[in-house]
């Protein structure tokens, strides 16, 4: 069955994509939920339509991302945290830390925009942006103890 999505779903696409999906998810959840609608002939007309007038918007948007990501690139961060005596981190460093010591250094970035993997003990990590839907970068933070 073919959706046109009206929304971005992790792990199946963005928004205006035509994506090829089982009936059950299409049916019972996709098109009820107001996710995506069927793939009809006028559907497909009125989207690309409306990618055609998006275009221009989308390429500034990117353009955007990309300045961000090399100012971005430039970026190191220090996050302080409670430890205990053999570096272990009580708790650990999440992407709302990330996010607020970004926003202390002048970039408003979203913590949902933010993908990190478990972060418990001190030392250098990476933490992946995502700008744009092609627009993703690295950023190093180094975790200290506080």
């Amino acid at each position: 069955m073919e959706i046109i999505l009206l929304t971005d779903i992790a792990n199946l696409g963005h928004k205006d994509d035509i994506v090829d999906v089982k009936q059950g998810y299409g049916r019972n959840y996709l098109i009820p939920q107001g996710y995506a609608i069927l793939a009809t002939p006028s559907a497909r007309k009125v989207v690309a339509e409306n990618l055609r007038q998006r275009a221009h918007k989308e390429a500034k948007l990117k353009a955007e991302a990309e300045e961000l990501a090399a100012q971005l690139a430039e970026v190191k961060l220090t996050i302080g945290a409670k430890t205990s005596s053999t570096g272990k981190i009580f708790g650990s460093v999440n992407s709302i830390m990330i996010s607020e010591s970004l926003k202390e250094k002048g970039f408003d970035i979203d913590r949902k925009k933010i993908v990190l993997k478990d972060v418990k003990e001190i030392g250098t990590y990476t933490a992946l942006i995502k700008l744009h839907r092609e627009v993703k970068i690295d950023v190093e933070f180094e975790v200290v103890s506080e």
